[in-house]
């Protein structure tokens, strides 16, 4: 049935003012306010914040806490590595989403739930695949939560980049793609590898993600910055990638006649192209989309789904209708901009 999920004393997981916490671990999820114990699934900024007394998070995703958050307290494990707190026995499990990324496993006596995070199960080069784990009790996200939302291949949306750069390069246009500066960015340079036609001019804000990709051992194109060439180089039929803030600076100055994409899930809809004002959407997501989501659910064998974040009606609805126990947390995930 439908229902806002309530706080029980036998749930080991419940919504705090802080966000979701284990009382019989004392420990948050991804808080958005400070606390004195945190457990991280990954590094974007809705779900990884300052202010935390203590972090936990994979080992690949370390170097992305202290890169965003500066120098903090993190106890580092890998994947499927348990660890207890107090009477909860932890681990973490690859979500897929982005590097380190992970869904995190709580077991309490014979009880075990699983908080995915964000979570995709698309093929990334960038990341560890989703892995299933089997539990009682499923917390999932649902940005993409309509069946509107399908994804295409990715290696297909790459070719579809390079397309559009080299019109721009007949054009003598520069061709800037925004993209999130952590994880997107790093999938769409893995995917355009294979084109090895770069190198591809970065923002900034993403060359120290892109960084830390490499040194992780990433396959990346060849990437230069922005800010290292000189003041004349002509940017005509070069790729540009560029965080969505950087639309309508001034910093886009420097490359005259251009054209403007956007790569994100929320291309899929052209009617957000178009508000936005960009000339070409690509549809890459770092999320599942409506039936991976429902595929994922089934998987896991859960008999009680907990959605948050995203279009949870639909979600809800539709698992409703087929005898889910299912309900949601009302979570501060996926209100900032990455």
């Amino acid at each position: 049935m439908r229902e806002r999920a309530r706080n029980s004393m036998s749930d080991l997981i419940v919504l705090r003012p802080q966000g979701l916490y284990c009382p019989a671990g004392d420990f948050f999820i991804d808080p958005w306010k400070p606390v004195e114990r945190a457990v991280i699934t990954h590094g974007h900024s809705d779900h990884a914040r300052e202010g935390m007394g203590e972090y936990f998070a994979t080992r690949q995703c370390e170097p992305i806490l202290q890169w965003r958050l500066g120098d903090q307290d993190v106890t580092a494990l890998e994947y499927g590595e348990k660890f207890q707190l107090n009477d909860a026995i932890i681990s973490f499990h690859s979500a897929g989403h982005v590097l380190g990324s992970a869904q995190l496993r709580v077991q309490v006596g014979d009880e075990v739930w699983v908080a995915s995070g964000d979570y995709k199960r698309q093929h990334d080069p960038t990341c560890a695949p989703f892995e299933v784990v089997e539990c009682d009790t499923f917390i999932t996200e649902a940005t993409f939560g309509l069946p509107i939302y399908h994804w295409p291949l990715t290696a297909d949306v790459a070719g579809d980049i390079e397309a559009w750069r080299a019109e721009c390069e007949v054009r003598g246009e520069a061709a800037i793609l925004y993209a999130y500066a952590l994880g997107k960015a790093q999938r769409i340079l893995a995917e355009l590898k294979p084109f090895a036609n770069g190198p591809v001019y970065l923002h900034g804000a993403m060359d120290a993600g892109v960084a830390i990709y490499r040194e992780a051992g990433i396959g990346l194109i060849e990437t230069e910055r922005v800010a290292d060439q000189v003041n004349d180089f002509s940017f005509a039929g070069k790729l540009i990638l560029a965080p969505p803030s950087a639309a309508g600076t001034t910093w886009l100055r420097r490359f005259g006649k251009a054209q403007h994409g956007f790569a994100s899930g929320w291309m899929q809809v052209r009617g957000n192209r178009r508000r936005r004002n960009y000339d070409r959407g690509f549809v890459v997501s770092d999320h599942a989309d409506w039936n991976d989501l429902l595929t994922t659910i089934a998987e896991t064998k859960a008999k009680r789904v907990i959605a948050t974040h995203g279009n949870t009606d639909a979600l809800v609805k539709h698992l409703s209708a087929k005898g889910v126990n299912v309900g949601t947390f009302t979570t501060s995930f996926g209100e900032v901009d990455e």
